[in-house]
């Protein structure tokens, strides 16, 4: 099968020159760190993007590629919304090379419980506009060719869309830097410079940069870095296999899923394939410090998650991860330039015995290629995005929990208005991060 398209050693496509000063840095090359920059640099601040390994090089070219305002947290959706509308002006920019298409997500039920999920999260939604609508077994069967699943019927929202993830991220990348913004691969932030209290500049594995902001959104590398500076954030990753297949008929133009797998239509022809729920968990060190906290996921999800003893070598949470490292050192971030984690063989079987049952006439999916990512997950599945009060200059942006790639420009702009000091626009009260903290209750978003 084909390896996949980004990797370490893929050519550096974006290396600087790296200043000797700016007024933010961004830490982190996946869709959040890239739409940051983006809408920093528009603002006019001097920007500059360190990514250790490539743009778009983990979760952010991983996921399924799905741009969805369905089954959001109602703290999200409202910022999702108004993500769809960037991607639209992105999509007119950029043109079919970044593979948008509105051809809409559509969740499937097999029984009247999930039913009943369904229809109680779009009663909600309707106050904030969002065009989902509930669909009948014969709604579904009319929208969906061929299929032999008995579902109950379903929930589908028209506007959702998609993109190709691993171009559509490269691409955004490139439209930050024509706006000024300063990107530079192979380029670990090792650690943060601090002075009298607050953030002064980094120090990467290339020189230092003195800055008054820092935005960290390293994904599942956020943690172990902030950490390190005396930040606690309770998040941990889970791996997350998807395969794609060679071209196959069309049985439905857009997005869809069900508790066994997901599929989406790719403009190759094929479809990308994941589990409906299934992960993989490797257990480490983070996961007894904030067991705790994760106990209502885990009893909301609990059968959807593979527990596995330990993570490979140099993982953010590996057993023998350092978790202190000195600034003129190499750090963990250069020993795993990129999360190039194996794909469940289990998971990939499941969810091609899964498809061809579903879809009889097409028989077993040939596929071309089978990869994973690392997803970056909160306790209640919901952001950090957020300053750090005990130390002022550092922005959290992170614990996406999978729902970064579709979101990723309404939360750049959102975060570069944070940094800014300009409105949001938004409540942020949902993605603070002293909710682990200060008593609230840990209430999980919507698992749809």
């Amino acid at each position: 099968m084909m390896p996949f398209p980004i990797s370490e050693a893929t050519p550096v496509r974006f290396a600087g020159p790296l200043p000797d000063a700016c007024d933010v840095v961004v830490i982190g090359g996946g869709v959040i760190g890239v739409m940051t920059a983006w809408n920093l640099a528009e603002r006019g601040l001097r920007v500059t993007l360190c990514e250790k390994g490539r743009i778009a090089g983990e979760q952010s070219s991983r996921n399924w590629g799905w741009i969805r305002q369905q089954g959001r947290d109602f703290g999200e959706l409202p910022i999702m919304m108004e993500s769809l509308r960037h991607w639209k002006s992105l999509s007119q920019e950029f043109g079919e090379a970044l593979g948008f298409r509105q051809e809409g997500v559509m969740y499937l039920a097999r029984t009247e419980a999930e039913m009943a999920g369904f229809e109680a999260w779009r009663a909600e939604a309707r106050s904030f506009g969002v065009d989902t609508e509930m669909q009948s077994a014969g709604q579904v069967a009319e929208r969906i060719a061929g299929a032999a699943t008995p579902w109950k019927g379903g929930l589908f929202t028209a506007s959702d869309a998609r993109a190709e993830p691993w171009v559509a991220v490269p691409l955004l990348a490139e439209g930050a830097q024509a706006r000024g913004a300063v990107i530079v691969e192979n380029c670990a932030v090792r650690a943060l410079d601090i002075a009298g209290g607050r953030v002064t500049g980094v120090v990467t594995e290339q020189g230092s940069i003195a800055c008054d902001q820092v935005v960290l959104a390293g994904g599942a590398w956020s943690a172990l870095f902030a950490r390190a500076h005396g930040v606690a954030i309770p998040q941990l990753s889970v791996r997350a296999t998807v395969m794609a297949t060679e071209p196959l008929p069309q049985v439905f133009a857009g997005n869809a899923a069900d508790d066994a797998f997901a599929f989406r239509r790719r403009a190759d022809g094929g479809y990308t394939l994941a589990p409906g729920a299934a992960h993989d968990f490797f257990i480490g060190p983070d996961a007894f410090r904030n067991f705790g906290l994760y106990l209502p996921v885990l009893k909301k999800d609990f059968r959807s998650t593979k527990f596995l003893p330990a993570a490979p070598s140099h993982y953010p949470d590996a057993w023998g991860t350092p978790r202190r490292w000195a600034a003129d050192a190499t750090s963990p971030f250069e020993r795993m330039r990129v999360l190039n984690p194996e794909p469940s063989a289990r998971i990939v079987a499941d969810v091609c015995q899964s498809f061809a049952a579903c879809f009889p006439h097409l028989g077993a999916p040939k596929l071309k290629a089978a990869w994973a990512g690392m997803i970056d997950t909160m306790p209640d599945v919901v952001p950090v995005v957020d300053r750090v009060a005990a130390l002022p200059g550092l922005v959290l942006a992170t614990g996406m929990s999978g729902h970064g790639f579709g979101i990723g420009p309404g939360f750049g702009r959102v975060i570069a208005d944070l940094v800014a000091g300009n409105d949001t626009g938004h409540d942020l009260h949902r993605f603070r991060l002293t909710r682990f903290t200060d008593g609230s209750k840990i209430a999980p978003g919507p698992s749809l």
